[in-house]
């Protein structure tokens, strides 16, 4: 292959990889903070990837090294902006694309992140994607910057001291941020009045309710989950429910009110998983039963308690909501309906939407099963009395725009911003907002990409809560400084389309370079979790953008994702979405040149996911050349993760270049064990571990299998992805033991232990879905089934969950047979020994079972404890155990063992 790229012999795994995690907690600047969109890349792996695949892989190793550490430099957030270095990546670009930029293009650019580095980078960006409201944070993130970013204006500073240059952009949308803010203010501010003493209330804790079912008592029962205002080190507040005759009343109690009853407990609320409690009589509300009340309409909702904020204090206060703040409510309530129906005539669309919530068990969809069936419904009256009142004030001022001489275009680009202002709005208020009790904060409609069912909410004041509009335009403005100065690397305006990946809109051979990060399966369902934000997109600037929103919702025939709710089900899904990657592949290829370069993001944590990509990187024409796994997640996003949960996206690289001849699977099977051994090393080395190591490893084995036009066996069959993987995940499983273990005394622990092992190493103390733990279990022999809640192996509905020394039950199924015990099994019963302070009973079981002077058992034990996390409880007991390994060496060999008495008494 001609014209090899730095990324195809080498790149900076594990320096990049920090910078791209830490990344996930930057926010002042960054463009997660103009829009929320899902699994968006970091942009620090996309700007070295982008860059890496872009200039030719080094001469000799004093390039080489000089060129990698240029990268990792390259990657670092605080050089986004560093003109020097940016520069010297442009020139390096240009050099090797003889003097012109090259043609770049994102087919699934979803938030932008990727086409934006390329942009930095003084790239031709093309970027694409199917859903409306990607393409318009695109347009927000790479085009508008570029196109309208530039011309700069000077202000004087509010002491009138000296002038200020700044982008006329960022200048207008702070200008016309202002104008929808006061003219909302001025129609509805006052249904969020002060209270009389000045106290400010930023926000509104409300309940939902529901009759209690039993006949002589009747009450209403407000749902809450807990009852915690704030939860710090250093401040305890929480409401407290008291009963009076058959009403549930509050008061605040805690840190600066009355003491914390001492026998409460602020944590148990009235509801859990839809099961409620009547705090007046104790009668018990039944999960359906809750369900049924709130579809036939018996369920209601109570203002609780009101969040005060006063100027010149510091701290949030809290008192119980008044009948007055009711009836402040009732009063915007009756003035919604009356604004709604002007609106309704004036639009021609109803002004609260009423698009429908996607069909029920979509998904990550749990509220319609509480007879929420309507986008509408997922805000109460005053939430949607100032969601429309904003969307009415950003459309008047593209109106008055125009009447002070604006051309249409920049007007059209400047109100996209506010439009997108009141989508952040609705995220942060809405029925589904909780109240973050350890920062005091409001939590977002989407804190994870799902609508779960919420019992207790928080309403926020707009006007003047830290969250509101004035601070979410600010947030935006300090995201279009720092686009509106990356623009500045490059005269090129980037071209934005909206079309199916499957059929893009460009020549054959059109361009240089792909850089895509395509939809995972099932991981996340784009379309349906977007039309929250379209239906307020399309109200407030919709009739600006026709070809983006005249559906009712966002197009989904089209959509790259393997939907189980279609016809068909699952396996239709499953389907859908591997003919249309498939064709979304053979659509990259076609619109590479000749030797093209593409670098293909993916992260899907369950074989059947790579089953799928890679069959579809097989059939679309493209040749792998290299992989890398790049840390991409937030730790605590993993840390608090109760399923295994990937950290790294792997990134494929591919190239448009003639695959070779066909291959023999022998032959090819030879070729994987050599290379991938020799991969698995490097990887090793670079400190990937766990589900993350076998995933990696699929990426480097397409390597590969992937430069052959086809693979069959002797007799003439097709080899395709299933089998390749049950081969790749041999190599690998082989290869992980003998690392974990140090030695070669793997063939001398039995299946079980190594599935044991090796599901520690791979995915901790998480579930993992039934099929990946059947996959594992099976590459070292074990049939799964057979051993399914008989030993540590337990079955949770689709899940599988390996049990720790501390959680099993079977204890004294292990005692009755001792003899036919598995050397696992007898070590979780030392620990759990060890953990009772039982040292005789232990010695006699570790003397009987022979394994107390077995180097091989205290080695499984060490690998294992290397596997588990610091915090972990069975790490630290095996740790205490392994530090009395020698004592107990020493008392088996004197036959100091008294009687297993008292074992679990």
């Amino acid at each position: 292959m001609q014209d090899q790229r730095f990324i195809e012999f080498s790149f900076p795994v594990k320096e990049v990889s920090g910078q791209g995690a830490k990344e996930k907690n930057i926010r002042h600047g960054h463009i997660s903070t103009l829009h929320i969109w899902w699994a968006r890349r970091p942009l620090a792996t996309s700007r070295a990837t982008n860059y890496a695949a872009l200039i030719p892989a080094p001469k000799d190793i004093d390039e080489y090294n000089k060129k990698r550490n240029f990268i990792v430099e390259l990657s670092k957030w605080e050089n986004s902006l560093n003109h020097q270095i940016i520069n010297q990546a442009r020139e390096d670009i240009l050099k090797a694309n003889d003097g012109k930029p090259p043609k770049v293009l994102d087919p699934f650019g979803g938030g932008g992140a990727i086409p934006l580095e390329a942009l930095r980078l003084g790239c031709e960006v093309y970027s694409n994607d199917y859903n409306p409201v990607a393409v318009l944070i695109q347009k927000c993130t790479l085009e508008f910057p570029q196109k309208y970013g530039k011309e700069k204006i000077k202000i004087k500073q509010k002491n009138g001291m000296f002038e200020e240059e700044v982008s006329k952009l960022v200048y207008d949308v702070e200008k016309w941020g202002n104008y929808v803010l006061e003219e909302a203010k001025k129609e509805i501010g006052k249904f969020y009045p002060n209270d009389e003493n000045g106290s400010i209330p930023v926000g509104y804790i409300w309940a939902r309710t529901i009759p209690c079912q039993n006949p002589t008592c009747g009450a209403e029962i407000p749902l809450m989950r807990q009852f915690w205002l704030a939860k710090k080190s250093n401040k305890k507040v929480s409401l407290y429910p008291y009963v009076e005759g058959k009403e549930v009343k509050f008061k605040i109690v805690g840190d600066g009110y009355e003491p914390m009853p001492q026998d409460f407990d602020s944590s148990k609320g009235t509801v859990s998983r839809a099961i409620a409690t009547c705090p007046v009589c104790g009668g018990v509300v039944e999960a359906d039963t809750t369900r049924k009340l709130f579809q036939e309409g018996k369920s209601g909702e109570r203002l609780i308690a009101v969040v005060l904020y006063k100027e010149g204090e510091t701290g949030k206060r809290y008192r119980v909501a008044t009948e007055k703040d009711y009836q402040i409510f009732k009063e915007a309530e009756k003035y919604l309906e009356e604004k709604r129906r002007k609106l309704f005539e004036e639009w021609g669309i109803d002004p609260v939407p009423d698009e429908p919530l996607p069909p029920k068990e979509t998904l990550g969809f749990r509220v319609q099963r509480y007879g929420i069936l309507k986008w509408g419904q997922l805000f109460n009256s005053r939430q949607k009395l100032a969601l429309i009142t904003f969307t009415e004030k950003v459309k008047n001022a593209y109106k008055e725009m125009l009447k002070e001489g604006y051309e249409e275009e920049y007007a059209k680009a400047v109100v996209s911003y506010l439009g997108l202002a009141i989508d952040r709005i609705a995220d942060k208020n809405s029925v589904l907002c909780r109240l973050i009790s350890q920062t005091e904060a409001i939590g977002f409609t989407y804190g994870r990409q799902a609508l779960p069912m919420l019992w207790d909410f928080i309403e926020m004041n707009v006007f003047q809560h830290s969250s509101g509009w004035y601070e979410t335009v600010r947030e935006i403005l300090n995201n279009l400084k720092v686009l509106t100065q990356t623009t500045f690397f490059n005269d090129i305006t980037p071209t934005i389309t909206q079309s199916s990946a499957t059929n893009l809109p460009y020549p054959e051979g059109f361009f240089d370079a792909v850089f895509t990060d395509p939809p995972y399966y099932d991981n996340v369902p784009y379309s349906y979790l977007s039309d929250f934000f379209y239906i307020w997109l399309k109200r407030s600037i919709g009739d600006l953008y026709p070809e983006l929103f005249s559906t009712p919702l966002t197009p989904k025939s089209q959509e790259l994702v393997a939907y189980s709710n279609i016809e068909g089900g699952f396996e239709a899904g499953k389907q859908f979405f591997e003919n249309m990657l498939k064709k979304a592949f053979q659509e990259i290829h076609r619109v590479l040149r000749l030797n093209g370069i593409a670098v293909i993001v993916y992260a899907h944590k369950s074989t059947e996911g790579w089953e799928t990509v890679i069959n579809a990187l097989l059939d679309s024409g493209l040749v792998i050349t290299a992989s890398y796994p790049l840390n991409t997640e937030m730790q605590s996003r993993l840390l608090a993760s109760e399923t295994a949960a990937l950290s790294s996206s792997i990134y494929i690289v591919a190239r448009k270049i003639k695959k070779e001849r066909d291959g023999i699977y022998n032959d090819v099977k030879e070729e994987l064990k050599n290379y991938l051994n020799k991969k698995l090393d490097l990887l090793w080395k670079e400190g990937i571990s766990g589900a993350d190591f076998f995933i990696s490893a699929i990426g480097s084995a397409i390597e590969v299998f992937g430069k052959y036009r086809i693979i069959r066996d002797y007799e003439g069959n097709e080899i395709r992805a299933d089998k390749l993987l049950e081969d790749i995940r041999e190599i690998v499983i082989n290869y992980a033991i003998k690392q974990i273990l140090h030695n070669g005394i793997s063939g001398q622990i039995s299946p079980l232990t190594k599935f044991y092992l090796l599901y520690r190493y791979s995915y901790g103390q998480a579930k993992v879905h039934f099929d990946e733990a059947r996959k594992l279990a099976q590459s070292i022999g074990i049939d799964l089934e057979k051993e399914w809640n008989k030993g540590f192996i337990k079955k949770e509905k689709e899940f599988i969950k390996v049990l720790s020394p501390t959680e099993r039950k079977d204890y004294d199924d292990i005692l009755k047979h001792l003899e036919n015990a598995d050397l696992i099994d007898i070590l979780h019963l030392v620990l759990k020994l060890w953990e009772k302070g039982e040292k005789d009973g232990l010695l006699k079981i570790l003397a009987e079972t022979g394994y107390g002077q077995s180097e091989v058992f205290y080695k499984v034990a060490q690998a294992i404890s290397e596997t588990l996390p610091v915090e972990s409880k069975e790490k630290k007991l095996l740790d205490g155990f392994l530090t009395g390994k020698e004592r107990i060496i020493s008392a088996l060999k004197d036959g100091n063992i008294k009687g297993q008495k008292g074992l679990f008494e």
